[in-house]
């Protein structure tokens, strides 16, 4: 195959390279965007029983055609997985040597993410009154399963793991069948997956798409491609078509969820794999990925608004643009610069980011049980909240740091 001209190679050499050389130590820049990505969304999940507060603060409604940095919160915890695929499937297919491994450790994830949604979602609908167990102890309970499960042990012995991560899942099963929801629907099921499901399956589509495409640019454009398309065709030309196979209709946001993800995926090949580019033309690429996300989802606004309940395209490419061009700043301040003292706040929610999101629950729940208060009631209003909301944000990741220290980490 004949090489383009001189001034076509810049993008023939993008398009075209292998995923071949990751770095093997841990990116301080992508460990912060993870760690920032955390703490804000822990601010922002406080923030949301806040009354009186701007509404630049707040989420906006579904039919609202607008967005705000509450709105990006989630899209860049999808952004921020999507970044560490790449090394997370490299270092784990080196430590197994077996592709069949790998596939089963992707399978493992998912299902742990599904899980914990599953239960998070389920106990919005509890109801204590026909229950054996009150509500705040079913999910203490739950966070103590979730713990057992799928803490990292590094016992020598395989039985000493089991001893524990055993009697987690067996807790967790009880749980299911001890639980008891609001109405006619009495028992467990998905009414939708959550924060933590969601990712989920954006994991799980994210991972086969970029193995299939053979871990390159051109593989990783067409994914994103093909799940925007998806999103439109299903809510478009073929609604009416796609509407008769209801859990292929319900996929239309997984595919927006997918699509940042991938965009993640892409930052981080373009950073740290394409052995082609200079740096200069890796931040050149960099700018051109995060203009042609925010052009994309230009476009498709008249069509379809901007919607974060509704996982539309627009919504999903100015966040996926949003955060890349958070993560270039963060690249050349930290990776390239090397100012990284800053960011040592944040290195609990950067290494240990599922247990720094389920402490707030945990927290709530044992304050609520104990029926004790930390805060005064004149802070749940106005800029004392907000400002209490900054200072709870700041208590979750001491409390993170603490167990971090204690060797509690979780790992799905």
């Amino acid at each position: 195959m004949q090489k383009p001209a001189l001034h076509g190679r810049f993008f023939y050499s993008l398009f075209l390279f292998k995923h071949l050389r990751l770095q093997q130590q841990r990116i301080h820049s992508i460990d912060s965007f993870r760690g920032i990505t955390i703490f804000t969304m822990v601010f922002v999940n406080e923030l949301a029983s806040i009354k009186n507060i701007p509404g630049w603060m707040k989420h906006m409604p579904a039919d609202a055609d607008a967005m705000t940095f509450v709105d990006v919160v989630f899209p860049a915890f999808l952004f921020a997985a999507g970044m560490s695929i790449p090394f997370a499937l490299k270092n784990r297919l080196a430590s197994t040597g077996s592709s069949w491994r790998l596939q089963l450790h992707i399978a493992w994830r998912t299902i742990g993410l599904l899980t914990l949604g599953f239960f998070m979602v389920n106990g919005e609908e509890y109801d204590s009154k026909h229950a054996l167990l009150p509500y705040h102890w079913w999910m203490l309970l739950f966070y103590t399963g979730a713990i057992l499960t799928w803490t990292v042990y590094r016992f020598k012995e395989r039985w000493k793991t089991w001893f524990f991560r055993g009697p987690g899942m067996l807790m967790l099963i009880a749980l299911a069948f001890l639980y008891r929801g609001m109405g006619e629907q009495q028992y467990m099921q998905p009414r939708w997956w959550g924060i933590l499901g969601l990712i989920g399956w954006a994991y799980l589509y994210s991972t086969i798409i970029y193995q299939l495409g053979r871990k390159r640019i051109a593989g990783l454009i067409t994914g994103i491609i093909l799940c925007t398309g998806f999103f439109v065709l299903t809510k478009s030309y073929l609604s009416e078509e796609f509407e008769s196979i209801s859990w292929l209709s319900g996929q239309a946001g997984n595919a927006t969820h997918t699509a940042i993800m991938l965009c993640g995926v892409l930052l981080s090949c373009i950073f740290f794999s394409a052995d082609q580019l200079t740096v200069r033309k890796k931040y050149l690429s960099a700018f051109i990925l995060a203009i042609v996300l925010f052009g994309i989802g230009y476009l498709l606004r008249p069509a379809f608004g901007i919607s974060k309940i509704y996982a539309t395209p627009s919504w999903g490419l100015y966040s996926a643009g949003c955060c890349s061009l958070l993560y270039i700043f963060l690249h050349w301040l930290m990776d390239d610069k090397r100012i990284i003292r800053w960011a040592n706040f944040l290195a609990p929610a950067a290494v240990n980011p599922l247990l720094t999101y389920l402490i707030p629950g945990i927290l709530f729940s044992f304050f609520s049980l104990t029926r004790l208060t930390i805060w005064p009631p004149s802070w749940r209003s106005g800029w004392a909240g907000i400002i209490w909301s900054l200072l709870f944000s700041i208590i979750v990741l001491f409390i993170a740091r603490a167990l971090q220290r204690a060797k509690i980490r979780l790992q799905l």
